[in-house]
């Protein structure tokens, strides 16, 4: 009986986390097309992923790639170097973590992240919700156009 009183508590906290990460990117994509300016967006995402992947800290960098940092992939897998890294079993690289922001292909931006030294890193679904709001940040700097160039 105590097994089946566990699998439930874990059931709603699985329905609970889902409905949390769907209010976000409805959120997210309600702000977007809106036409608030995306330095709303990208603020409330900031925070967002935070939240989401229990950051330190985090901080959009707009404009040209500078760097090779670890990168949180399209697929929510982390790549460090060439090879994919393994985030259940290596944890968070020591370094900051790009997330891109791009639209149709185009790189826009990106998110540094900042994780918390010895976390355990979020679950995959929830580093694709954060791939998601990442891509919602691309598609309004993407309509604002050259307005954030300056």
């Amino acid at each position: 009986m105590s097994q089946l009183a566990a699998h439930a508590r874990t059931l709603k906290l699985v329905t609970v986390t889902d409905a949390a990460h769907l209010a976000r990117i409805h959120e997210t994509a309600c702000l977007v097309q809106a036409g608030a300016s995306p330095y709303a967006v990208v603020d409330q995402v900031r925070q967002q992923l935070v939240e989401i992947l229990g950051l330190r800290g985090c901080r959009f960098e707009h404009g040209t790639l500078l760097g090779r940092h670890p990168r949180l992939e399209q697929d929510g897998s982390l790549t460090v170097g060439r090879p994919n890294w393994d985030l259940d079993k290596d944890g968070w690289p020591g370094d900051e973590i790009e997330l891109s922001a791009s639209v149709g292909g185009r790189y826009l931006g990106r998110f540094m992240l900042l994780p918390e030294p010895g976390t355990v890193p979020p679950p995959l679904q929830s580093r694709l919700v954060a791939v998601s709001l990442a891509d919602h940040v691309g598609a309004a700097l993407d309509t604002a156009g050259p307005v954030l160039d300056g």
